[in-house]
């Protein structure tokens, strides 16, 4: 029985393009948590962390989580640091199954940096170091995660490919 696909990792990792894989493929819904948090605030994610600061973030981020990952069958691609909630894991863990996309530094790396999409954890003037950072706090918990996903290479298709079949 299909329930709700979340899939989590570090940002750049490619949760939303191979959530849109996944559904385009599968004809299943695909949610974006990210994108519903700035249709509900009206804002961009910088900005909420510029102006409004991150525990006002996480606070949206665990709501939102919340109301899209209920147990329907769909799929949802929820924000780098959504799943170091405990209550947002609580909620996958009885409603969903969770996919990690582990992608390697390397990787991210080349898609941040190319990225418009500013993120505002990361520090742009040391990049890598700042990657590394992030993945060492959040790496443990990432790996509670019901599968893993390791990525080689940037193939979105063979990922969603993947993930599918494993469904």
């Amino acid at each position: 029985m299909v329930k709700t696909i979340v899939l989590v990792g570090m940002m750049g990792s490619g949760k939303s393009s191979i959530g849109r894989q996944i559904s385009k493929k599968t004809g299943l819904c695909y949610i974006d948590i990210d994108e519903e948090i700035e249709k509900k605030t009206k804002s961009k994610i910088k900005d909420i962390f510029k102006k409004k600061g991150e525990v006002y973030f996480r606070n949206i981020e665990e709501i939102i989580c919340k109301k899209f990952i209920n147990g329907e069958k769909k799929i949802v691609s929820i924000g780098g640091g959504a799943f170091m909630n405990k209550n947002i894991r609580a909620i996958i863990s009885k409603v969903g199954k969770s996919f990690w996309i582990d992608v390697n530094r390397d990787i991210l790396f080349n898609r941040l940096r190319k990225s418009k999409n500013l993120r505002p954890l990361l520090d742009y003037s040391n990049l890598k170091k700042s990657i590394d950072d992030i993945i060492k706090q959040r790496k443990s918990t990432y790996a509670k995660a019901d599968v893993k996903i390791k990525v080689y290479k940037t193939n979105k298709e063979n990922i969603a490919n993947k993930i599918i079949k494993l469904l």
